[in-house]
């Protein structure tokens, strides 16, 4: 649904509504006048008039500012605003779901602290893209912002809900780890939302019996200026400090969240990063056994994206179930989650979604079907997730390109006659495989916020890995 008033042509609003979310930067590109003309916006948009609308925040110095600005223009718009207060991004999917309530989670996930952003979901923790519904509410917020909210006659109200306690023993509703062997976990939160959801899940801070963990917690303290290293583990530099740590104290493994906690990374007894496609591969073989034993006749779907390792589909196909590609990107996968009834989806990311989850991602329910698999058996880590860690794999290369389409062609011409070639997000390319020629593939797709091709290389061996990965590299970078 789009506002049928004319929206203003100069629309400051354009810089920070992404394809996925909001997001920019405190004080220029997002205000407190910005992010209430949202929170109208999207209250008309979803209908939320009359009904209530979950609003939480992570730690940045910002969030409860913005906040309290969103649940004023959700309730000058009608709808009845339920504050959370601090959470992870997942805590507000649980809300959004355990409470049937649209919902918006103020965070800039793992961006620098100058950023913040909101993650808005339908109720049922419906994701809300650019073509599901944030362009309307990108259009009905920019009249709001210029010609100012106004109310209806009868505006919300508005009430506070600790959802801390559901949400942690929900999540240990669907993974028992009570039976495992004793681990010992190093944890870095990166001083994000980690620091108030691992106590409270895999610890006794939310009142539930311990667990056989023992949690050597680093950067606990909650804090949005990220004093230690950026809360994003996806960049190795900031792993660093976690991987040290594991080695220091012996511990079985570390893992490491994201900034508002709904991503999380594993390393291994020696330090050494596990995949996210290990991980996905791990989870996925569980999440099929547990469909199986429910219904042994069923048709089981899992998710995966385009960058995941080939160890995924061929795990998922090897343990009976249907594997599912999809583009990369949170919302997408959340929409195919729904509409392929598909009980788990995994992504290179580190992104983890369950149907039993309102097929919302969830780092921290990863982690525990990890933690559950790695304790069930006496192996280290690092034995068991080489064992879905068969191909040499590059990682995500980021590469800047003024010209991306001048640069697919080059990819085009050099490769044609000895691959096969996908649009399907991007270009991916496939290697014939004949002869002595093992198999290889890799992936270009655009940046959707900047002026970078992401390139993503995986093969049957190291050699011929880094022969495709320079080869590319070479041609992006011409």
């Amino acid at each position: 649904m789009s506002s049928n008033r004319d929206v203003p042509s100069n629309s400051s609003l354009d810089a920070v509504v992404k394809t996925y979310d909001i997001r920019g930067l405190v004080g220029k590109d997002l205000t407190e006048e910005v992010v209430t003309a949202i929170a109208a916006g999207f209250v008309d948009e979803v209908g939320a008039a009359g009904k209530d609308v979950i609003v939480g925040h992570d730690m940045r110095d910002s969030s409860p500012t913005f906040a309290a600005a969103f649940a004023r223009g959700a309730q000058a718009r009608g709808a009845n605003v339920v504050s959370i207060g601090l959470c992870s991004t997942d805590e507000s999917y649980y809300a959004s779901g355990a409470l049937a309530a649209d919902a918006a989670m103020f965070t800039a996930s793992h961006n620098p602290a100058t950023y913040n952003g909101i993650k808005l979901s339908r109720a049922g923790a419906q994701g809300l893209s650019m073509n599901t519904g944030l362009a309307g509410v990108r259009d009905r917020a920019a009249v709001y912002l210029h010609d100012g909210v106004d109310a209806v006659a009868e505006p919300g109200g508005f009430r506070e809900q600790d959802v801390i306690a559901d949400y942690a023993a929900y999540l240990r509703s669907l993974v028992d780890l009570s039976g495992i062997r004793p681990i010992t976990v190093v944890v870095d939160a990166g001083n994000g939302m980690g620091g108030l959801t691992v106590p409270a899940v895999l610890g006794e801070a939310a009142g539930l019996p311990a667990l056989p963990l023992t949690i050597v917690p680093m950067y606990f303290e909650l804090d949005g200026s990220f004093p230690n290293h950026e809360a994003n583990p996806l960049d190795p530099k900031n792993l660093v400090d976690l991987q040290r740590a594991v080695v220091e104290h012996g511990a079985d493994l570390g893992l490491a969240f994201d900034g508002d906690a709904d991503r999380c990374f594993v390393v291994d007894e020696n330090g050494d990063a596990v995949t996210p496609s290990a991980v996905a591969a791990i989870v996925a073989l569980r999440e099929i056994a547990r469909a199986r034993r429910e219904d042994p006749d069923a048709d089981i779907t899992v998710i995966h994206n385009l960058i995941t390792s080939n160890v995924v589909p061929e795990t998922i196909e090897a343990a009976g179930a249907t594997p599912l590609r999809t583009r990369v990107g949170h919302t997408l996968i959340k929409d195919a989650m729904r509409e392929s009834g598909a009980i788990f989806g995994g992504e290179h990311s580190a992104h983890y979604y369950f149907r039993d989850f309102w097929s919302a991602d969830n780092g921290m329910l990863a982690a525990m079907h990890l933690l559950a698999e790695f304790g069930g058996q006496d192996e280290p880590l690092s034995a068991l997730s080489a064992r879905f860690t068969p191909y040499p794999m590059s990682g995500e290369i980021n590469s800047t390109v003024d010209d991306v389409p001048a640069a697919f062609t080059r990819i085009v011409e050099e490769f044609t006659g000895r691959a096969e070639f996908d649009e399907f997000d991007g270009l991916t390319v496939t290697g014939f495989v004949g002869g002595d020629e093992p198999f290889w593939w890799f992936s270009v797709r655009p940046s959707n916020t900047e002026p970078l091709l992401r390139l993503n290389v995986e093969a049957a061996d190291l050699p011929t890995m880094e022969r495709i990965r320079d080869e590319v590299l070479a041609l992006i970078r011409a």
